[in-house]
């Protein structure tokens, strides 16, 4: 792990917190699906007259559809390749289970969302402690994967028909279409709403982070944002500040 150290007290002013390959990753995503929303809901109100000029912008609307399914092909490998890296790493023992830094689901963020709702009501006195991945942001990665197997699969059967065609079973071939394009089209909706007002708003338009989280350039996380985002990722970093800490308060 890349550290820039502090003279002050031993302890990094930074710590990566996503390296490279993660970052590459990310940008080919967010890249894509920017692709894909502006160039599909182009193509799918094609009738209405404000989408004549949007859709010139891309070249019209066959050119639309290509640079539409070259930015698809290209989110699924980008996804595939994601998914091969993460197994790769757990394979070689560079990403553990454990409870403090797993981005898998666990019963706690249900009991974290329910702390966090007492807190901004009044009745609890502190926010939840997190590890490495808040409730927020395992829901924020997750919800891709439930997106990419909907619309990469709705969206890949629709743009390679004939190829498709020999694993649909035929007797679903008279209504099979309709209910892929009304997938594709219903998730992407979905997606770009989630984007909106999930996503962007946690990673943008937060106070905190306005406006933006630098950490998907960078890959760091200052040490101040470590202590108080995830504190519990913190102490097992860092086990000896945490005995410091208890120290100094029993100190008092």
């Amino acid at each position: 792990m890349n550290q820039k150290m502090s003279a002050s007290n031993n302890l990094p002013e930074e710590v990566e917190r996503f390296n490279i390959v993660f970052r590459i990753q990310h940008i080919v995503m967010f890249t894509t699906f920017l692709l894909l929303a502006f160039t599909g809901w182009g193509l799918k109100y094609a009738d209405v007259d404000v989408s004549n000029w949007w859709i010139r912008i891309w070249g019209g609307a066959e050119t639309a559809g290509i640079i539409h399914r070259i930015a698809g092909v290209t989110m699924l490998l980008d996804f595939t390749w994601h998914v091969t890296y993460i197994i790769y790493l757990f394979a070689k023992g560079r990403i553990k289970l454990s409870a403090r830094t797993t981005i898998i689901p666990l019963p706690q963020d249900v009991i974290d969302v329910i702390h966090n709702f007492l807190y901004f009501v009044g009745i609890a006195k502190t926010k939840a402690k997190f590890g490495r991945f808040s409730y927020v942001q395992k829901f924020d990665y997750w919800a891709v994967f439930w997106g990419m197997f909907i619309i990469g699969f709705s969206g890949f059967s629709l743009a390679f028909p004939m190829l498709v065609s020999y694993i649909i079973p035929e007797s679903t071939k008279g209504w099979i279409w309709q209910v892929l394009t009304i997938l594709h089209s219903d998730e992407a909706l979905l997606a770009i709403v989630f984007i909106l007002f999930w996503h962007f708003y946690n990673e943008h338009l937060k106070p905190e982070v306005f406006p933006m989280s630098w950490t998907w350039l960078t890959g760091r996380i200052s040490m101040e944002e470590l202590r108080e985002k995830h504190p519990l990722e913190f102490e097992l970093m860092f086990p000896d500040e945490k005995d410091k800490e208890k120290g100094a308060l029993n100190a008092e």
